[in-house]
């Protein structure tokens, strides 16, 4: 498993929890809005943190830390990803997943395994748009599809969310990931930031009032939706 980074404490990435974060490689998509560029088109070999490292580290943390998130890229690329997973619950954590929902099998045998505390999954746009918005142009969103249709059917806590880009994303489409999504438990937009390290550089946020107007949109469908990373 190619670990790429560790953030050894954050409030932010598990709601509720003191956490840390593992960042893995590689990725099937091709966003231009990624902020994590390393992670996924120039990935450096040198980089690469020992599992045996981290699982170190843990093992030191026990009883501080609450939860362990997995972010990327894709986790569920990650071949040994359920060892690594096992061995984190085994030191007593609980366990985040962040996936863009292209694995759905990975992802409900991880959950019915018992794995997986908390799941937090990207929503790129509509499906309609999915090739356009994540940068493969013929991209059939149908496995993305099953893996929100399995989230929303209640196994295992979860977040949808969409990082929202003024290239990519327009009022009717807010309309259509409201319907897409009804019902949902916790959905958020997150405002376009420009971390320096992304896949296309020169992409725009839209202003906090748009942002409002998209949440009401989409609030029409989703009465619990937030926006997160506005300001």
């Amino acid at each position: 498993m190619n670990i790429q980074g560790l953030q050894k404490l954050t409030l932010l990435d598990y709601p509720g929890k003191v956490a840390c974060t593992v960042f893995l490689a590689g990725c099937n998509f091709r966003c231009p809005f990624c902020h994590n560029a390393s992670l996924v088109t120039h990935v450096d070999p040198g980089n690469r943190i020992p599992s045996e490292e981290v699982m170190a580290f843990l093992k030191k943390r026990a009883g501080i830390l609450d939860g362990v998130c997995i972010t990327g890229g894709e986790p569920l690329l990650a071949h040994d990803l359920e060892d690594f997973i096992r061995g984190v619950r085994e030191l007593g954590y609980l366990v985040k997943l962040d996936t863009n929902g292209s694995s759905p099998g990975k992802l409900q045998r991880l959950t019915e395994q018992g794995l997986l505390d908390y799941v937090a999954m990207d929503i790129k746009n509509v499906p309609e748009k999915y090739g356009m918005t994540i940068g493969i142009e013929d991209y059939d969103p149908g496995q993305v599809m099953k893996s929100v249709d399995y989230l929303l059917s209640g196994v295992v806590p979860y977040e949808f969310r969409t990082t929202v880009v003024r290239e990519f994303h327009k009022r009717d489409d807010f309309e259509g990931i409201g319907r897409w999504l009804a019902g949902a438990d916790r959905y958020y937009l997150q405002g376009f930031v420009d971390s320096g390290d992304l896949i296309c550089p020169g992409l725009r946020a839209y202003t906090a009032d748009i942002m409002e107007q998209a949440l009401a949109i989409v609030r029409k469908y989703i009465p619990s939706a937030q926006l997160r990373g506005t300001g």
